[in-house]
Order: structure tokens, then sequence, then C-alpha cells
């Protein structure tokens, strides 16, 4: 039986998962169909930024399927369940979801990253047997989506990943889920980047020891500025504030 813990982390509901596979069972495709809703995936950043703004804090608990993304999140989340809680990275959930969606040939739409890569994508899901029923590039107007939108709803698609950036990503889902409260929304940041090898991810070593952000941080120096929400974050949980 696959059991599932909500907990709280810096005021945010996080559910745990035994797996991937578990997550996808109990919250997206159900044996009667797909379960509408929203997932965003959880990190110590993201529960830094919505402690500082409570804007981003309203959109991440909107979300009906949160789940730890970031090591850190998944280490507090074991202290307090005082149970191993597996990380469940964006990027494998998304995969996974695509691959399981091919399988009963759920109608799937992309959105988000260039046109080369989101096309790219388009084509190497469809030739694995996934159901893509429509793509868009990030590029268009976000001040005016209406066309986008209809365009998603006219689809028929019943799951949409979005690749715009986190808050950008979550704002464009709530308002697409006004008009299609049937459907099953996911932001995936840079997923398909991963995806079509336009970037690299970390090698296996790192992942097994959850080191993905010190292997990003090595490629990208740059990233060393938004450590600082790591720190905070780890501060919190010393302090027991999370």
């Amino acid at each position: 039986m696959t059991m599932t813990n909500n907990v709280n982390i810096g005021e945010i509901e996080v559910s745990s998962f035994d797996s991937i596979d578990s997550l996808i069972e109990k919250e997206i495709i159900l044996d009667t169909g797909i379960k509408p809703g929203v997932a965003i995936a959880i990190n110590p950043e993201k529960v830094i930024a919505a402690r500082h703004d409570f804007s981003i804090m309203q959109i991440l608990n909107q979300a009906t399927l949160k789940y730890p993304d970031g090591a850190g999140v998944a280490f507090v989340m074991s202290k307090k369940l005082n149970k191993k809680v597996p990380r469940i990275p964006g990027c494998e959930l998304w995969e996974r979801l695509m691959y399981r969606s091919a399988e009963t040939q759920v109608p799937v739409y992309l959105l988000g990253a260039s046109e080369e890569v989101i096309s790219t994508t388009k084509e190497k899901l469809i030739s694995q047997g996934v159901n893509v029923v429509g793509y868009q590039n990030g590029f268009f107007d976000h001040s005016n989506p209406e066309s986008v939108i209809k365009a998603i709803s006219d689809s028929g698609a019943k799951i949409v990943s979005v690749a715009l950036g986190s808050p950008k990503q979550e704002l464009f889902i709530f308002e697409c889920k006004k008009f299609m409260p049937d459907v099953f929304f996911m932001g995936v940041g840079g997923t398909y980047d991963v995806f079509t090898n336009n970037v690299k991810r970390a090698p296996k070593m790192f992942r097994l020891l959850n080191l993905e952000w010190l292997y990003r941080l090595l490629s990208q120096p740059s990233r060393l500025f938004r450590q600082g929400r790591l720190v905070e974050y780890i501060g919190l949980y010393l302090k027991g504030r999370l």
C-alpha cells in the first residue's frame, strides 16, 4: 500500500511518496483517468523565496501537489516523519510521466523553452510513443496569453507541462486552470533542456549523494549568490523554524 504524508516546510505543505511511480499512480494517472491538479517542485530556494514574498507563498500553496524536488527539503521531511523520504527530481518525474502517458495515449501539450528545444522535445517524445497534441515555445506575449491558452484548450490535452521558469510558469498555469479545470498541469523549469541534452545533468554519483546542487555550482560559479538562500534554509532548520 502506498503511503503519503504531508509535512509543513516553512508554511508549505509538501507530500512524501515512496517513489516516482507511486506519486504518478496516486496523484496523476489513476485507473479512472487523469486526476486534475497542479504540481510544483519544492526546493530550499523556493521555501526561502516564499518566506520573503507572500505572493510566491500564495502561488505555491495553490498547488494541489507539492513534492520534494530539493535534497534539503527531503532531508527535513525525513527528520520530521522519522523515516526516509525520497527526493523526487522534477525532471525525472516529468520524463517518467511522459512515458506513463504513452501507455494509455493520454494527450499531452508542451509549453516553453526555445523553438529549437521545444520542437526537439516534441519529436523525441513522439518517437517514444507519447501522444503530443500540441506545443508552443516560451516566446509569446505573456501580457496577452489568451491565444496560447485557447490553443492549449482546443488541443484536448489532459497533461500540460510548462517550462517558463518560476514563478512565471506557475502564474501562467493558474491562469490556464481557470479555463481547463479537468487538466493536470506541471511546472518543469529547465527540464526540456535536460531532456534534449542541451544542458548536462549532474553525473549519477552526484545525484545518488544528493549533491546535484554542488555540481551545478561547480559548473556555474555564477550561481554562488543563490546559495545564500540555502544557507538561510539551513539556519532556519537548525533553529527549528522550518
